[in-house]
């Protein structure tokens, strides 16, 4: 793993602290497949399908069925029988009907990066793969982008940099952008663009009836409406177009990486919760405590990133570096690389592994807060020195700009938490089999999520459909006030509830 390779710079406790981080061995799904005679009949009926012959069908027996149905977490996880990776839109639509006319349960997978509990419900179905849908069209005169929903963020960085365009995009790289998009999307340029929905112009949708509508503000509103911040609830997109947005600054933007250890850490969390009116538009920060096994100890690394020039840069993160922390590093990375730089370099080994046993207790935040920040850390500290099997969990403090995205009226998409400063990102991992740590990280997962609803200004424990564990109700999901026009969306596109595992909405409400 490179850390920051691309800098040319020497880091070298970032480094350990990263490698240490995610050291721990992957482990892999076991998949139950009492189900497979039945779907592998449906399927292989030549009677009924005329799959097109791009359209690849996987069994358990069968290669690449395991990678058609891996996933990031495998923490109560769904289970499959059969997966299909079809090649056309009209087969997408035959997997819809046959789905209903057999009542076979099946889930749509982009880049299978969802990790909500409720997905434990789905057993023995049919996983819809979409990675075949890979188009990427960009249209620069009229400053869009069409993707198919097997497009990953790392797939649409470069074509659109080298372009001289952008996206409001996530925080890593391998989600499915349509994916991300669904639940809202949050990330570094919500500042200046919004959420990634608020960039979303319109859709194709296969509905639950098979038929493939159009989704926009124009053509069926309500619809397109409710797909912006619960999407998974209507209908598979085939493709969604989005406006892009000439380069920031050229595409070159200031970043700052940090460490700080033992008392620093408390100048630290004073520093970062003295933007106590959230971050200016431009400037973001991912702040993490881990357990640094080098070190034997508990420490916070940061990243700031500014987007523009570095004198600019530098002045916006100044109550960071005049701490003069013991690890440190300014540089400035492009566009296109700006996520796998994030927290040292090569992302994708910090949160882009699959098959790993973990857990997630998120909330988001309304105001940030020294003393809990520290408070956090204590209890990290102390639940590292008791469960050496969990070192690599980690607790992720994400404090974003929202400007643009609370500048949208609050009922023109159906996400809710346009006033959010940010969000606490919990995240545990232990070896599948490991009671005694799982137990503990629920525990102190939980915990965390208390805290931070009574001392984040969220008593309400609000946070959104992505970050969503799966235990929340629908309203602190998606709001009380969404869910009268969400359920009537879902009873006119959807009434007998075919897409029904992913934070799934009723067809009334209350």
């Amino acid at each position: 793993m490179a850390i920051f390779a691309n800098l040319a710079v020497s880091t070298s406790l970032l480094l350990l602290s990263l490698i240490t981080f995610w050291g721990n061995p992957i482990y892999a799904i076991a998949v139950d497949i009492r189900a497979a005679p039945d779907l592998r009949a449906i399927l292989t009926n030549t009677a009924n399908n005329k799959w097109s012959k791009e359209t690849v069908l996987l069994f358990p027996s069968t290669p690449g069925f395991e990678e058609a149905t891996e996933r990031w977490t495998v923490f109560r996880p769904p289970t499959y029988s059969a997966a299909i990776q079809p090649g056309t839109v009209a087969d997408i639509q035959n997997v819809v009907k046959l789905a209903k006319k057999y009542q076979v349960p099946f889930l749509t997978r982009g880049a299978g990066h969802g990790y909500s509990t409720s997905l434990a419900l789905f057993q023995n179905g049919l996983a819809l793969d979409l990675s075949q849908f890979k188009s990427i069209q960009i249209n620069k005169n009229a400053q869009t982008v069409t993707i198919g929903p097997g497009v990953t963020t790392r797939d649409l960085l470069d074509p659109l940099y080298k372009a001289g365009y952008e996206i409001p995009t996530g925080t890593c790289q391998c989600p499915s952008l349509i994916g991300v998009t669904l639940g809202g999307g949050v990330g570094r340029f919500q500042g200046i663009h919004g959420l990634v929905l608020d960039s979303l112009l319109s859709v194709r949708v296969v509905t639950a009836k098979g038929d493939v509508v159009e989704a926009s503000k124009s053509t069926n509103p309500d619809l397109f409406w409710g797909i912006r911040g619960a999407g998974t609830n209507f209908g598979v997109i085939t493709s969604a177009t989005y406006k892009i947005y000439p380069l920031t600054n050229q595409g070159d933007f200031t970043y700052g990486a940090f460490a700080f250890l033992g008392n620093g850490t408390n100048a630290y969390f004073d520093a970062l919760a003295s933007f106590k009116n959230g971050m200016p538009e431009k400037l973001s920060s991912f702040s993490y405590i881990i357990y640094n096994e080098t070190l034997s100890q508990t420490i916070v690394v940061s990243n700031w990133v500014y987007l523009g020039p570095e004198a600019e840069g530098l002045k916006a993160i100044e109550p960071i570096t005049k701490l003069n922390p013991p690890t440190s590093v300014i540089a400035r990375v492009p566009y296109n690389e700006l996520i796998s730089t994030t927290v040292g370099g090569n992302f994708d080994v910090l949160d882009c592994v699959r098959n790993l046993t973990l857990a997630n207790y998120n909330l988001n935040q309304n105001t940030y807060n020294a003393t809990l920040y520290k408070s956090t850390f204590e209890k990290m500290t102390k639940w590292f020195d008791e469960n050496p099997n969990g070192r690599s969990s980690s607790i992720v403090f994400e404090n974003l700009p929202n400007q643009a995205v609370a500048a949208v009226p609050s009922g023109d998409t159906a996400f809710s938490y346009r006033n959010s400063k940010g969000y606490v990102i919990p995240t545990f991992l232990w070896a599948l089999g490991d009671t005694a740590t799982e137990k503990a990280a629920n525990r102190i997962g939980l915990e965390i999520r208390d805290d931070f609803a009574a001392g984040a200004d969220n008593k309400a424990r609000e946070v959104f459909a992505n970050y969503a564990r799966g235990d929340e109700t629908l309203e602190q999901i998606y709001g009380k006030d969404k869910l009268p026009r969400l359920a009537a969306v879902k009873r006119a596109w959807d009434p007998s509830n075919i897409f029904a595992f992913n934070h799934p909405l009723p067809t009334s409400y209350p």
